[in-house]
C-alpha cells in the first residue's frame, strides 16, 4: 500500500468521526480536534483526500431490485428558481419535536424566505426524522432544505432516508458528517458515522437530489478548504453553504480560490443573525465561529438590538450579494428560548429589506 494510502487510513482509524475524507468543520484554529483538544486532527497534516467513491467495509451482498432514481420534483422547483434569482434561505427556527411550531414558523415566512434550511437544531439531538420534517414543512407551504447528518444512522438508515426525502418533498439534501454526540445534549447516545459528507453527497445524488455541502474556509486547513469543496462536487455537491468566515472578502477569497480549481458550486454565504442576548448565545456554540470585526458587540450594544440586528443581517446580505458566483444568502443562527416565533417574523422582514437586493 502507498505511503499517502497508509497515512489515510490512519487517519481515518484515528478520526472520532472515522472520515474517510476528512477533515470535518470542527477543527479548531489551532488544528486540534473538536473532541480531543489535546490532540490534533488526523487529516489535518494529509494532502486532500482525492474523491474515490463510497467505501464499503464488506463487500455488500446483492441488494434487492430498487427503482432508478429521478430527479426529486423538489429538486426541480430549486434548480427553477435558482435560474431566475438569488434566494433567501433560513435557518429554521422551530422548536425541535413541535408541530405547531413548525407551522407557526411557516406561517411568518412563507412568500417572503424562499426556503428554510432544517438540520439540527441548536444543540438538540433529538428531534423529528429528516423525511417527516420535510413533509410537514412543504405541507405547511415552504420549500425545505433538509439537512442529513452521518452521526445517528448506518449507510442503510441513510439510503432510506434519501429515497423517502425524495417523496416527501426536499427541494435540497444538505449533506454533512455531523457533529459528535459528545457535544449538545446527548452524549449518553453512541455515535455511528459509518459515512462521511462526502460519501454522503455521491449517496444523495444518486437517490435524485439536488444536494449541498458546507464548508468552512477559515478552519484548518485553511489553504486546502477550496480543494476538499472539489472532491465533494466530483462526489456530487452542487451548493455550497460557506460557513461563517468574517464577511463578504473572505468568501470572495474562498469562492475565488475554488473557481481557480474548477469548482462550478453555486455559493450561499451563511449571514449571522443576532437579536438579542439568547440569538447571540446560541450562534457563540457554532465551531470556528467568525464573525466581522465588531458585529457582535455592535448589535448587543445598541439601543434596540432587534433593529440593529436586522439591520446589520441587511448590510451583510447586500455586501455577499454582490461577490461574484453568491447565488443567495442563509440567514443563519437561531431563536432564544420562547421566541421561535418573533424570531421567524424577524427572518421575513430582512427577507423583505433584501427584496431590492435579490
Amino acid at each position: 500500500m502507498p505511503v499517502d494510502e497508509l497515512a489515510r487510513v490512519d487517519a481515518t482509524a484515528a478520526c472520532p468521526k472515522h472520515m474517510e475524507y476528512g477533515p470535518c468543520g470542527g477543527v479548531g484554529f489551532d488544528g486540534s480536534c473538536e473532541i480531543d483538544a489535546a490532540h490534533a486532527w488526523p487529516f489535518v497534516q494529509l494532502d486532500t483526500v482525492r474523491w474515490h467513491g463510497v467505501v464499503a467495509e464488506r463487500s455488500p451482498r446483492p441488494a434487492d431490485p430498487v427503482p432508478e432514481p429521478t430527479p426529486s420534483a423538489g429538486s426541480a422547483r430549486v434548480r427553477a428558481l435558482l435560474e431566475t434569482r438569488r434566494i433567501v434561505v433560513a435557518d429554521f427556527p422551530a422548536r425541535a419535536l413541535d408541530a405547531r411550531s413548525l407551522d407557526d414558523c411557516v406561517a411568518e415566512m412563507a412568500g417572503t424566505v424562499d426556503a428554510v434550511l432544517s438540520g439540527d437544531a441548536g444543540p438538540a439531538r433529538v428531534q423529528f426524522a429528516p423525511t417527516y420534517r420535510a413533509r410537514l414543512i412543504a405541507d405547511a407551504g415552504m420549500l425545505p432544505f433538509i439537512g442529513v447528518n452521518c452521526r445517528d444512522r448506518n449507510r442503510v438508515a441513510l439510503e432510506g432516508e434519501l429515497a423517502g426525502l425524495a417523496h416527501a418533498g426536499a427541494g435540497v439534501v444538505h449533506c454533512v458528517t455531523g457533529d459528535h454526540t459528545e457535544t449538545g445534549s446527548r452524549p449518553d447516545a453512541k455515535p455511528v458515522f459509518d459515512l462521511d459528507s462526502t460519501e454522503l453527497a455521491a449517496l444523495a445524488r444518486a437517490a435524485g437530489h439536488l444536494v449541498s455541502v458546507g464548508e468552512s474556509p477559515t478552519t484548518p486547513p485553511v489553504d486546502r478548504r477550496a480543494a476538499r469543496l472539489r472532491e465533494k462536487e466530483k462526489a456530487g455537491a452542487e451548493l455550497c453553504f460557506v460557513n461563517h468566515c468574517g464577511g463578504a472578502d473572505p468568501v470572495a477569497r474562498f469562492i475565488a480560490e475554488a473557481r481557480a480549481l474548477g469548482s462550478t458550486s453555486r455559493f450561499i454565504p451563511c449571514i449571522p443573525v443576532v437579536l438579542d442576548e439568547g440569538s447571540a448565545q446560541l450562534l457563540r456554540t457554532f465551531t470556528t465561529l467568525v464573525l466581522p470585526p465588531g458585529y457582535l458587540e455592535g448589535i448587543l450594544r445598541a439601543a434596540d438590538p432587534r433593529e440593529a440586528g436586522i439591520a446589520a443581517a441587511v448590510e451583510l446580505s447586500r455586501a455577499m450579494l454582490a461577490v461574484d458566483g453568491v447565488a443567495g444568502v442563509d440567514l443563519s443562527g437561531g431563536a432564544a428560548p420562547g421566541r421561535e416565533t418573533a424570531h421567524a417574523r424577524d427572518l421575513a422582514e430582512i427577507a423583505r429589506r433584501l427584496e431590492d437586493a435579490l
